[in-house]
């Protein structure tokens, strides 16, 4: 048996059966009103048959009115609760556990389509695209809003769990509202939520808690988290450590961790030469996380061979492979890494050429990708990145036109 298919227990007893994840990605197919699709349940039900032990969703928005993209998936009440039954029954019969990835956006939200930007510190995102309009400038959240979000994730896990999903993952990396409250670049309070490190961390621990508190021991919880932000004065790797520390003290089921944010995406930019050889984008990290928690410990980035993958986990420094774009490209991808029939998953993007519009590519054409798995079609590697900018840039338009 090759290592990657041997099984893992999480804390809570939760058993996942092999070592391979699909880590998450934006997939931006929700219908108009912000459900589950036809296409991105097809999608899934494409994905269970692909032999992963955990497949973690794109991130689904806890609030209608803090958006990243005009078609994610918002669950803030049981409105579309059938549609999640849908979409959790979609891994019925496998031994795949699927996951919602939770997340609320702050202030690395799209103004095209959101009125109020709200984040930890009124700190504006400089990002391409986004306008210099001071009104458009995230304002700070007070107590309540703070309080009133917290709960908002609980009340969306227990939505979750009740609807069939067997977890839960916290968005806490790239960038995005418990990023920001992380990171001394974009929290500058004053009040208990920020300043320390154990200040900053104080909004992912309570909302941890208050999840735990709905859900129950038996249903598992993780997170995804920056090894650092890469951006001067940001969130560092020396904090990250703290915060793993923190999180597994408070009993955390599984870790995953990533990096860098949209304003410096080190989860998705160029790399050295060697670092690509490497693969593993962030292992120097993960090797001293290893050495301060024995939570279970998800790597995701870089990874498309599985030589490097079984190395990885054979040498106890990494509990879980995260996979995420190949996966919109070989739906089937955990079965041939598993059986042998594939031992790369390197794919090739398509670019314009034009750095401001590819650096948006990593995540549109991907999106595309994904859209035509879920349309019955196979993916199309030679897919023109011009027709994927164009289709989404309709998408912004049509949510704006239509929301007037």
């Amino acid at each position: 048996m090759s290592i990657l298919q041997k099984e893992l227990i999480l804390p809570n007893g939760t058993i996942i059966s092999n070592r391979i994840a699909k880590s998450a990605m934006s997939e931006n197919l929700s219908t108009k009103n912000h459900d589950p699709s036809t296409t991105l349940l097809n999608v899934y039900k494409l994905w269970a048959k692909g032999g992963a032990g955990l497949i973690i969703t794109g991130n689904i928005m806890i609030n209608p009115k803090a958006l990243g993209e005009p078609r994610n998936v918002v669950v803030e009440n049981r409105d579309n609760f059938d549609l999640l039954k849908e979409w959790a029954d979609t891994v019925k019969g496998t031994n795949t556990h699927l996951w919602v990835q939770i997340n609320h956006p702050g202030r690395q939200a799209m103004e095209e389509i959101n009125t109020v930007l709200k984040a930890p510190s009124a700190v504006p995102l400089k990002i391409v695209g986004r306008k210099n309009a001071s009104s458009k400038i995230a304002k700070a959240l007070t107590e309540t809003e703070i309080l009133e979000i917290i709960e908002a994730f609980g009340n969306t896990s227990l939505i979750l769990k009740e609807a069939g999903f067997t977890g839960v993952q916290i968005h806490g990396a790239h960038g995005y509202l418990v990023s920001q409250f992380l990171s001394p670049y974009t929290n500058i309070r004053d009040d208990k939520w920020g300043g320390s490190i154990e200040n900053r961390a104080r909004f992912v621990v309570e909302v941890y808690k208050n999840i735990r508190k709905k859900v129950g021991d038996d249903f598992p919880i993780g997170i995804k988290m920056n090894s650092a932000d890469f951006q001067k004065g940001g969130f560092s790797e020396e904090e990250s450590m703290q915060v793993v520390k923190i999180l597994s003290d408070v009993g955390i089921d599984l870790i995953e961790i990533s990096g860098g944010t949209y304003e410096v995406p080190a989860m998705m930019g160029s790399r050295k030469a060697s670092t690509v050889k490497r693969e593993a984008y962030f292992i120097d990290y993960i090797e001293k996380a290893r050495q301060i928690t024995k939570t279970p410990l998800m790597l995701t980035g870089g990874f498309r061979t599985t030589s490097v993958m079984k190395e990885a986990v054979n040498s106890d420094k990494v509990d879980m492979i995260g996979i995420a774009r190949p996966f919109a490209v070989f739906p089937n991808l955990a079965n041939e890494l598993l059986n042998g029939s594939r031992s790369d998953c390197t794919t090739n993007i398509k670019k314009t050429g034009i750095k401001a519009v590819d650096g948006m590519m990593n995540v549109i054409w991907y999106e595309a990708q994904i859209k035509r798995l879920g349309e019955g079609k196979m993916a199309k590697p030679n897919l023109n990145p011009w027709t994927a900018l164009l289709k989404f840039i309709w998408l912004v338009i049509e949510y704006r036109v239509t929301k007037k």
